[in-house]
């Protein structure tokens, strides 16, 4: 039997962006000439009455990051540009910064974050996980203040018109903690029965639709611990600014993280280590893709889900999460060694499975993950090249932020997090 080939790379963004309407292509291919007028590009030539057709641009031939690309990802800066942002995501000012980032980890600085905002989500989230939800005791406040959730939010989505649009990620990356913690690791989590518990909790997310007979009992059981009790209030919220599509788009991103999670949990209940390759499948499912995935509902905007949906789009975003995941590797490494039992990460698995030692090892998962990140800008880029609408290069500089928000976040949570001396 011949070997499988990789999937051919297919586009269909051309129809895509013709559904999304003549007239909004045609704007677009005009603020594209202005912002390359703007920045310095050589000017374009005028378009014609119809909606140019996009162009499909291999990532090889934007692999090497640019100027241009970082003008895609970062935003325009010159005359007639503003309108095009809720909130700009300029260059940032070199300021000191607590912890200090993994040497040669591929990664973009990005200024502080707001302190007023910051202070502001701290404060509503801690009174939601309190008061609404009753989501940890009270020996467990030490740890809800160390993780710093607000300034990790304020710092991944600096263009969120509003603190209540910033509290929809908020709440929803406590819940998905709260999952984490309670049903896999740390504060009572194991593998065995993992599966049930996931399912339930899903039904927070994914409504059941059942008998007038059963369906109290369902609903009392989404009251019947905290992770639950979570997921359920974090998505009302969610769903007061998110459109259908939307929604369906971050419960389908939440199916694939508990799959995920069932199949790291199938591997400690085996005492397996995984191929490295086998690994990295299963962190594209057990990762951060439902984070940077909303980014548009957190900016108040929504990306049209036929452009959403394309393999294109679906490239960038899940290189995105894979990359993120593994700076959570990284940096959560000498954390996971103190822990009780063997915690799979990707330094742990390349040490075993290529029998190389743990700083070999751990200098090789930063190689994989700069790969990663390059190939995510790559393709970012020729995602950008191929379809000019508006929706899409904001939605691609969301998710670039919220790439370098997260890295931010990894490296200056001294709480959380340690470096080895590996170098």
């Amino acid at each position: 039997m011949p070997n499988p080939e990789p999937f051919p790379v297919q586009s269909g963004l051309p129809a895509a962006a013709s559904r999304f309407g003549a007239h909004v292509l045609a704007d677009a291919a005009a603020r594209a000439r202005d912002i390359k007028a703007a920045t310095g590009g050589p000017p374009l030539a005028p378009s014609s009455s119809a909606a140019p057709a996009p162009v499909e641009v291999p990532a090889a031939e934007v692999r090497t990051p640019t100027a241009e690309l970082r003008r895609i990802l970062r935003g325009p800066s010159g005359l007639g540009t503003a309108g095009l942002y809720f909130a700009r995501h300029e260059e940032p000012t070199p300021t000191p910064t607590e912890g200090r980032p993994i040497p040669s980890l591929y990664h973009h600085p990005v200024p502080e974050p707001d302190s007023v905002r910051v202070e502001e989500v701290s404060r509503r989230i801690k009174a939601w996980a309190l008061d609404e939800v009753d989501l940890y005791p009270d020996d467990w406040e030490d740890q809800f203040d160390g993780f710093s959730v607000g300034r990790y939010m304020v710092a991944c989505h600096p263009d969120a018109p509003t603190v209540d649009h910033l509290m929809l990620a908020t709440r929803l990356m406590v819940a998905e903690n709260a999952v984490d913690d309670c049903y896999c690791e740390d504060h009572g989590g194991s593998p065995v029965g993992l599966g049930q518990r996931l399912l339930l909790a899903h039904t927070a997310l994914d409504p059941l639709y059942t008998t007038k007979e059963y369906q109290p009992q369902w609903a009392e059981s989404l009251r019947s611990d905290a992770p639950r009790r979570a997921y359920r209030s974090a998505m009302e919220y969610f769903l007061q600014k998110a459109g259908p599509s939307q929604a369906d788009r971050f419960r389908h991103d939440m199916a694939r993280l508990h799959m995920g999670y069932l199949a790291e949990a199938a591997w400690a209940q085996q005492d397996h280590v995984p191929e490295v390759w086998e690994y990295l499948a299963m962190r594209q499912f057990n990762n951060f893709r439902p984070c940077p995935t909303i980014t548009d509902t957190v900016g108040g905007y929504e990306l049209p889900a036929d452009l959403h949906a394309q393999p294109a789009m679906q490239r960038v975003i899940a290189l995105a999460g894979n990359a993120t995941t593994i700076v959570n590797d990284l940096y959560s490494y000498t954390k996971e060694l103190a822990g009780p039992g063997r915690h799979l990460n990707l330094p742990v698995v390349i040490a075993e499975r290529e029998d190389v030692s743990d700083r070999e090892a751990y200098l090789k998962a930063v190689e994989v993950h700069n790969d990663l990140m390059r190939d995510f800008e790559a393709e970012a880029a020729a995602l950008a090249a191929a379809c000019p609408v508006p929706s899409v290069l904001r939605f691609l500089r969301g998710v670039a932020v919220w790439v370098d928000g997260n890295h931010y976040w990894h490296q200056t949570n001294t709480y959380r997090y340690s470096l080895p001396d590996f170098w």
